[in-house]
């Protein structure tokens, strides 16, 4: 049944009040839930791993918790579509969420590495469904007048798990009880399990879409794409790693041609085709995506550099997402004209925010007492940048996308943005040694590293406000062609 503008219009002035009432607020918490579950279990295990290491061993397959995990996520978010088509919402997230708790209780009760690895594995596979429905289900149970602000509450789960994630994991990590952390997202995770069971629909009420089989070829690809990446970036040699990067773009090349001429396809159609309306807003939310990988190495530059301690530090580093959640919540309330230059603006902040920690954080420019404030401003800066944007992007996916191909460009959504987090993170750190991280290492070589690190990132952005300008451009052409429809 069509609404009046005059219905919209009032509903649209209520805002946050709409949203955070009634049997609203609780689908909120359903879909915010689930990416915060998964959102707080990366950092909890980053923050405990070191403890868990010196208690069980295994030190030679450190890294392989967090490729194996990143791995499984993108394999299961890729296929997330065909489980919400087969089972529903609600038992799509009560299996979802079973899986990852006995993922999260196979962590807790580990006796060695390998099954440690075996219950990453489980959890990447429930926290990649987990996060893939949040995005599929948005366009299901909310009217699309408060898609931004529950997109924008989706979003700030991230950087609150930024702040809780790390406390969390340090806290049992400082006692000697590693295993309590995981133990903690079992706590957590049955009422949350109870929550989406209560008040989740058991079927999908907009539509469904046709059975089709499961793109192995594609998903194959797109696995040993994750695979090169990921292994390349666990070697010390300087050029293995690019050798895996090399191989990673190869493998995503043979995609995107598999994918453009096929009828079976593991991304909706028109993603890589840019004349149509997804390719370019993809290509920005992966660019952005990717722009913010060098936080991983802020902390290390504050302490080397600048004489940071480690655990502020830490919660300095964690700006870039108290800014993108913070960002995120304000604008979603915009007028659409704003959000348009929002979107077309975003990319720019995001480039002087990298600038100037290339200045700032190698001390090219030091200005004595304010140079710290001056980065822990770029570094909110370039957080806030993205999370504005982000919103506004996500809801345009959801506008463009109708049909059989709704839920698997919901889906898309996480699997880029899980692919695009894995390769940065990769590029980040071979950028990083090859400027001399570890060798000649210590000062010069922190200083020459985040000199390359953060003058090459910044190039990303450049490429994101080309690519931001075209989504712009046709969301005021679609304004347009809406408002002489209506005359």
């Amino acid at each position: 049944m069509e609404q009046s503008h005059e219905n919209i219009d009032g509903k649209h002035q209520e805002g946050w009040r709409t949203l955070l009432t009634g049997k609203n607020l609780c689908l909120t918490l359903a879909l915010s839930g689930g990416i915060c579950l998964h959102a707080i279990n990366v950092y909890i295990t980053i923050t405990t791993l070191p403890s868990v290491v010196r208690d069980i061993g295994g030190i030679d397959f450190y890294a392989w918790n967090t490729t194996l995990f990143i791995l499984s996520s993108i394999i299961s978010s890729a296929l997330t579509s065909r489980l919400l088509n087969y089972f529903g919402p609600r038992n799509s997230y009560g299996l979802a969420t079973l899986i990852f708790l006995i993922g999260s209780m196979v962590c807790a009760m580990t006796p060695s590495m390998p099954i440690m690895l075996l219950g990453r594995v489980i959890q990447g596979v429930g926290g990649g469904i987990l996060l893939t429905l949040s995005y599929s289900m948005v366009h299901i149970v909310f009217a699309q007048h408060l898609w931004s602000r529950v997109l924008a509450m989706m979003s700030s789960m991230w950087g609150m798990a930024t702040l809780l994630g790390p406390a969390l994991g340090g806290i049992f990590a400082e006692y000697d009880v590693w295993r309590g952390a995981f133990w903690c997202l079992v706590v957590v995770g049955i009422p949350y399990l109870w929550l989406t069971w209560r008040v989740l629909p058991a079927q999908n009420p907009n539509e469904q879409c046709p059975q089709q089989p499961i793109p192995l070829q594609a998903l194959l690809l797109l696995s040993f794409a994750v695979l090169a990446i990921s292994l390349g970036s666990l070697s010390q040699d300087k050029f293995i790693p690019i050798g895996g990067m090399l191989i990673a773009i190869l493998l995503c090349v043979r995609l995107v041609i598999i994918e453009r001429r096929g009828h079976n396809t593991l991304f909706p159609h028109g993603t890589f085709h840019f004349s149509a309306q997804l390719a370019p807003i993809y290509l920005t939310m992966a660019l952005l995506g990717l722009s913010v990988q060098t936080e991983v190495f802020v902390p290390y530059f504050l302490q080397i550099l600048h004489g940071v301690a480690p655990l502020l530090s830490g919660y300095l580093a964690a700006l870039v997402g108290a800014g993108w959640s913070s960002a995120a919540i304000l604008s979603s309330s915009f007028k659409p004209t704003i959000a348009v230059r929002i979107i077309r603006l975003g990319p720019l902040f995001t480039l002087i925010g990298l600038i100037t920690l290339a200045l700032f954080m190698t001390k090219i420019i030091q200005l004595e007492q304010l140079q710290i404030w001056i980065i822990c401003l770029a570094l909110f800066i370039t957080g806030a940048s993205i999370g504005a944007a982000w919103p506004h992007l996500l809801t345009r996916v959801l506008q463009v996308s109708v049909g059989s191909e709704s839920q698997k460009a919901s889906s898309a959504i996480t699997t880029l943005q899980l692919f695009s987090t894995a390769f940065g993170a990769s590029l980040a750190g071979m950028i990083a040694n090859l400027a001399g991280l570890s060798v000649p290492g210590g000062m010069d070589g922190a200083k020459s590293a985040s000199l390359w690190l953060f003058v090459l990132f910044s190039l990303v952005p450049c490429f994101a406000l080309i690519t931001a300008n075209i989504v712009a451009n046709r969301v005021n052409l679609s304004s347009k062609n809406e408002q002489e429809g209506h005359k």
